[in-house]
Parts: C-alpha cells; sequence; structure tokens
C-alpha cells in the first residue's frame, strides 16, 4: 500500500489548478500514439474521457457492460448540470459554486478538488453547447436556469427533464467519432472481472463478454475506472439494475483505498414503494422542487383518513396543509439539500403523518405552479417526468399530488485518489461517481452530472499525461506474463467456485436479505447497535451466500444469474465496508446520519475536532478486518460551521 499522498498543488487556493498545468508533464503528439489506455465504464466520466484521450492521439480501449455506450446510468439523470455562468445576473461566482459544494458536502471534501470543479464547470457547457445539447433557453435566446437544493442563486443548466440523456447523447457523439477514427476501441457487453498489476502498476484488466463468457487479458499503459457507485447494495436504489460496485471492489482488493464507504446519499422526491416485489425505485428529479411544494397533513387524522381512502389530498384546504419544509428552512424552503429533505420527511411519516397505503410518503404539490404559471409552463418544464409518474402510478399530477418518499440515489463515497484522479495504485486512475473526491458527504442535485464531465473533459486529459510521460519507456507488454495468467487463472477460480456451490437460495433472495439489512441499520438514520448488528448480519448473509447460494447454468455463454451472483459478493463486501466506516464515523454529517449526533432541533452535529478527515480502508484479506487509514481535511478557504438552511 503506497503512502496516502493527495499531491495537492502549492499556492493560492484559485492558483492550484493554473498552477499544476503549468508545471505538469506532457506527452506530445506522435509519442501519445505508442501508448494504451484502459478506460471502463462509457457513462458521462467514462465516454467524455475516452472521447478525450482518443481526440489526443492516445490508443484506448473502452468497455461498458451495456450493448452500447448510449444505456449507461448517466442517461437516468433528470434536473440538470451545474456551472457557475451567471446568465441570471443573480450573484453567482466560481466560488459560490465552491463554496456551496463544500457546505453541502457538511464539510468533509478535499477543498483543491472542489475549487477545480467549479472552475471547470463553465467549459462544460460550452463543450456541451457546441455538441449541439439541447439546453433550455429563456426569451432573449441565453440558455435557461433553474434552482436546485443548496443554492440561493440559479445555475443548473437543464434539457427538460432529460439532461442526463442529452449530456450523454453529447459525449456518445465525441465517444464515436473516435471509434470511426481508430483511435478508441470499444467493447460493449464486457465486464471488468479482475485488475492485473505488474511491478506495482496497473498494467491491465482481466474482462469477461457477457455473452460469449469468454475471459479476455487487456495490456495497457494506464486504466482508468469510472463505472458508478454502488447504491445497489440496498438493492432497492434509483440506479439501473445493472449498476454495481465490482469494479471498486476488485481494485479495493488490489491495493486502492476504499474511501468514506458510509457516504449514500437519499434522494427526497422517489416514488414510493409500491410493492414486495418490486426490483428497483424511480427519481422524481429534484427539479421539481422548483415549482412544487412538499407537504403533510397538519392533523394526524387527516393522515389516518387518507391512509384508509376516507379522504382525498383535494379534500384539504391551505390551512390544513403543514408545508413543513418552508416552515422549518424559511431561507431555503423546499430547496434545501437532499440529506436535509430526506431527513424531514422520514421525521414526518415517522410521527404519524405520512400519506399513502403504507404510510411512507409525503405530497410534492404543484397546484400552486399551475395556478400561477399555468399548465403549459408546468408541461414545458416538467412534461416527461410528469408522464412518468402517470404511467407509474395511475394518478394525474396535474390533478392530484405527486405521492414521494426518500431513495437510495447515489454514492459519494467510492475509491481514494489523489488531486490527479489516480489511486494509491499508480496507473490506476478512477473518475466520476466511482472515485470520492468532490461531494463529501452529501452531494448537491445536478452536480453528479458535473463532476462526470469536468473529470473526462477537463481533468483527466492533464493529469493521466503527468503519469503517461515517464511510460514511454515502457514497451507493450504480452498478456501472456505470468501476471495476466495468474489474474485470468484467479477469476477462473472464482466463478467455477460460485457455480459449484449448488444450494437452495436465488440470488435475489439473497440480494434483498442484505438490501433489508442495510436500509433499516445503515439507511437514512443509524445508530452503534444498530451498525454492529448488521456488521453481524452481513457477516451471516455472507456465509449464506458462499455456501447455499444457487446459479442455474454454466460459465460459458450468457447467464445472467452468475452475472448478479459474481456483484451480489462484492455489494456483501460493500455492505460491510459502509457499516464498519458508519460505526466509526462517531457523528453526523451530511448523508451520514447517527442518531447520537443530532442537535436540539434534530439537525445533523458534526465532531470537527475528531472527524475531519477522510476514512480510507485498506484490504486485508477476505478473513481480516479492512485497516483504516486517515486523510486529515485542512480547510483554508473557508471556515467549518454548523450548515443552516433558515
Amino acid at each position: 500500500m503506497s503512502k496516502l499522498n493527495a499531491r495537492i498543488p502549492e499556492g493560492p487556493l484559485a492558483q492550484k489548478w493554473t498552477n499544476y498545468k503549468d508545471h505538469q508533464k506532457l506527452v506530445n503528439p506522435s509519442n501519445k500514439r505508442k501508448l494504451d489506455v484502459i478506460i471502463v465504464g462509457t457513462g458521462l466520466a467514462g465516454a467524455s474521457a475516452a472521447a478525450s484521450l482518443g481526440e489526443m492521439g492516445f490508443n484506448v480501449k473502452n468497455f461498458t457492460i451495456q450493448d452500447s455506450p448510449r444505456r449507461a446510468h448517466s442517461i437516468a439523470a433528470q434536473g440538470g448540470i451545474n456551472a457557475a455562468k451567471n446568465y441570471p445576473n443573480d450573484g453567482d461566482s466560481v466560488f459560490r459554486l465552491f463554496y456551496d459544494t463544500i457546505k453541502g458536502g457538511d464539510y468533509r471534501a478535499r477543498e483543491a478538488n472542489v475549487h477545480r470543479l467549479a472552475e471547470v464547470a463553465n467549459s462544460i457547457i460550452d463543450q456541451c453547447v457546441a455538441q449541439g445539447v439541447p439546453f433550455a433557453r429563456e426569451y432573449g435566446g441565453l440558455l435557461d436556469n433553474r434552482s436546485f437544493g443548496g443554492a440561493q442563486v440559479s445555475r443548473t443548466f437543464y434539457a427538460k427533464g432529460q439532461t442526463g440523456q442529452q449530456l450523454l447523447l453529447g459525449a456518445y457523439q465525441a465517444l464515436m467519432r473516435q471509434v470511426n477514427a481508430g483511435t478508441v476501441k470499444l467493447y460493449t457487453r464486457t465486464e471488468l472481472v479482475d485488475i492485473v498489476i505488474v511491478d506495482g502498476k496497473a498494467r491491465g484488466i482481466i474482462s469477461r463478454d457477457l455473452v460469449t463468457g469468454q475471459l479476455q487479458r487487456h495490456f495497457a499503459h494506464a486504466v482508468v475506472l469510472a463505472t458508478g457507485g454502488y447504491g445497489n447494495a440496498f438493492f432497492l436504489s434509483t440506479n439501473a439494475i445493472g449498476s454495481n460496485g465490482s469494479a471498486a471492489i476488485k481494485a479495493f482488493h488490489k491495493g486502492a483505498m476504499f474511501a468514506n464507504p458510509c457516504y449514500a446519499q437519499i434522494h427526497p422526491t422517489c416514488i414510493p414503494i409500491h410493492g414486495e416485489f418490486q426490483s428497483k425505485l424511480t427519481l422524481m428529479s429534484e427539479s421539481l422542487r422548483n415549482d412544487g411544494r412538499i407537504w403533510v397533513p397538519k392533523k394526524k387524522e387527516d393522515a389516518e383518513a387518507i391512509r384508509a381512502g376516507k379522504k382525498k389530498p383535494t379534500d384539504l384546504k391551505e390551512e390544513e396543509r403543514d408545508y413543513y419544509l418552508e416552515r422549518r428552512y424559511p431561507a431555503f424552503g423546499n430547496l434545501v439539500p437532499r440529506d436535509v429533505a430526506s431527513r424531514a420527511a422520514k421525521e414526518r411519516c415517522d410521527a404519524g403523518f405520512g400519506v399513502g397505503a403504507t404510510g411512507l410518503a409525503v405530497y410534492l404539490d404543484f397546484k400552486s405552479a399551475i395556478e400561477r404559471l399555468g399548465q403549459k409552463t408546468i408541461e414545458a418544464r416538467y412534461g416527461n417526468l410528469f408522464q412518468m409518474y402517470e404511467k407509474i402510478v395511475d394518478e394525474n399530477p396535474y390533478e392530484t399530488p405527486m405521492m414521494i418518499y426518500p431513495a437510495i440515489h447515489y454514492t459519494m463515497g467510492g475509491v481514494w485518489v489523489d488531486y490527479e484522479l489516480q489511486t494509491t495504485i499508480p496507473g490506476l486512475f478512477c473518475c466520476g461517481e466511482a472515485n470520492f473526491s468532490d461531494h463529501g458527504a452529501n452531494r448537491l442535485g445536478a452536480s453528479a452530472l458535473m463532476q462526470g464531465l469536468a473529470d473526462g473533459y477537463f481533468v483527466l486529459p492533464y493529469t493521466i499525461q503527468n503519469y503517461l510521460a515517464d511510460e514511454l519507456q515502457t514497451p507493450r507488454m504480452s498478456t501472456n506474463e505470468k501476471e495476466f495468467v495468474e489474474a485470468e487463472s484467479s477469476v477462473k477460480a472464482r466463478f467455477e467456485k460460485l457455480l459449484s456451490i449448488n444450494g437452495k437460495r436465488s440470488v435475489d433472495s439473497l440480494h434483498k436479505e442484505l438490501g433489508l439489512v442495510m436500509w433499516d441499520f445503515v439507511g437514512m438514520a443509524r445508530n452503534k447497535e444498530g451498525l454492529k448488528g448488521a456488521i453481524e448480519k452481513i457477516a451471516a448473509i455472507k456465509k449464506e451466500f458462499w455456501t447455499n447460494v444457487r446459479i442455474p447454468g454454466s460459465k460459458e455463454g450468457m447467464n445472467i444469474e452468475l452475472e448478479k451472483a459474481n456483484r451480489l459478493a462484492d455489494f456483501i463486501e460493500i455492505g460491510d465496508l459502509m457499516a464498519r466506516d458508519a460505526l466509526n464515523r462517531e457523528e453526523s454529517c451530511g448523508g451520514h446520519f447517527r442518531e447520537e449526533f443530532q442537535t436540539e432541533e434534530g439537525e445533523a452535529m458534526r465532531q470537527d475536532d475528531k472527524f475531519a478527515y477522510v476514512s480510507c480502508w485498506e484490504y486485508k484479506g477476505d478473513d481480516a478486518e479492512p485497516v483504516l487509514h486517515k486523510e486529515d481535511l485542512v480547510y483554508e478557504n473557508v471556515k467549518m460551521v454548523q450548515r443552516n438552511y433558515k
């Protein structure tokens, strides 16, 4: 394990990125053709990185588990992407975007990385406009902006309720241009199953063709992981069913640190669970909180009548409704950060004011906005989201308030990286949601798309050169070298072990069991006893999995159950890491809420004197507990204070 070194450049905060670029090592154009880079993932981070490095002249191999890069989960992002263009002239700036992001993350992110993110965000918008991304425009022709949680300015650029899809299509076009030019070779329906380390450096991967089952060896001078988050450890989440954390765990096993695993985001505006056979949850964009007002009945008897079907929400008069976010947080109202809004919804439902058949829902009401702006304006802003809601719930949200409830959405934790986005394994880089670097303990809305494209278009193309400049003398390596052979043999042994168990439990039944433990004890509210119990329960699930799972079929050809089982084994390990990290962090911050550490008003209570650090976990073996290392967080430009959105 390499010693933690964040490699933060010298100089004033606003000059660090410029200073870095001024003094980094470069690779000249003719030498770029001599260097190979593997990029795993084709979401916004992966596709933009592959397109950028291909355009620069590197030889790129790009891998996706999907049948097309267009199916990457980035396509599901709805609300928008942040940048401090200040088109509305409402007081925004790069520093304000930086500060809002640091504050939104509850002062648990690295200053230098966050400021760089805020700096390059404006360039992302210019890049995407040049690609033809159809951002919404206001009457004068400028790009339109809307508000998002955790900010008092409008800085979120959007394309109706399908911003992720449109941005991904832009990155996809750039990627496919390079595929056509021959600088990028695309591998679809192919999954990373191991990382190959040679002399302490990442030198390639072992992949599995998900259609044929064939294992393949691939060499590269550097490997980039852009594989998204690990929210599906909870089984039910807003993530696509195929989203997984396996690449991060493979890196963890080879020596990369896993940072802040307990930081998982609960999104406040999701369609509530409607049955035990449900396999995923549906997100309703945070942008809806711009015009929708969140409320529950003021009286418990009204909530009980609604749950029993004796009353409708439209039967309640204005004075009978509790707009609890507007009441508790008058300065930000419905636009408080996601963690704050989620806990507030849980508190109201736990107190007996929840609605819906289960009582685990609150209302998101557009009545006032429709009266003020007209239904056509609301349709123009959110029409596709309203259609999606009506198809799923079979209620017209223009006439009846939407029902929403918090759900697992995004993971702020991930592979530890330094300022260059390099892990503790030389030559192994990580970008986008797969790394931990930019969001602290809570991500502000519309910042995921910002980070993914910032990393791929404007950060990694610089920082990876600083590493590759020293690799010019490294010849291309044969994949018959013993390290590749041993890695492939290890993967084969794992699959054979999984298939040989031949037990009685389905993969999904075990995943659901894990998900319930995670949600109940490592979810929106956590406590010491619950986390200790969760670690024991997860260990029992792990034992049951490795002794009693049943996987039909073989390792040859397409085998969805084998894919799921291989990923579930990694989710079990992630769940254990999350619980251990949450148990260690005896404070509340952002999405990590320990019930023992809250203010009198129920807000998160940090302990900056003890926990102002990044939790970095080192793998010590299957049967050994991981070891905690700490990267201290030093704030020179902001003051750590109790968050206040009132």
